[in-house]
């Protein structure tokens, strides 16, 4: 039986001492979505905006004036 070009190609990056027989897809998954939430700024924005407080703080008020102007 001949495998898939795709099969080949993870079969030859692994070394033979990598047993990941006893591995749990997604083990962690749900947690990482949950505790990871990473937003990468313009330099010209992050120049404006030093840390995420205040970051958190123009998008509280943005979020606010924008709810009032929908109404």
């Amino acid at each position: 039986m001949s495998q898939e070009p795709e099969e080949m190609n993870v079969n030859e990056d692994m070394r033979p001492e990598y047993d990941f027989s006893g591995g749990v897809r997604g083990k962690y998954y749900e947690a990482y979505m949950q505790s990871s939430n990473v937003v990468v700024l313009d330099p010209d924005v992050a120049e404006i905006f030093r840390d995420s407080a205040s970051v958190n703080e123009a998008l509280r008020l943005l979020a606010k004036i924008a709810k009032a102007t929908a109404a």
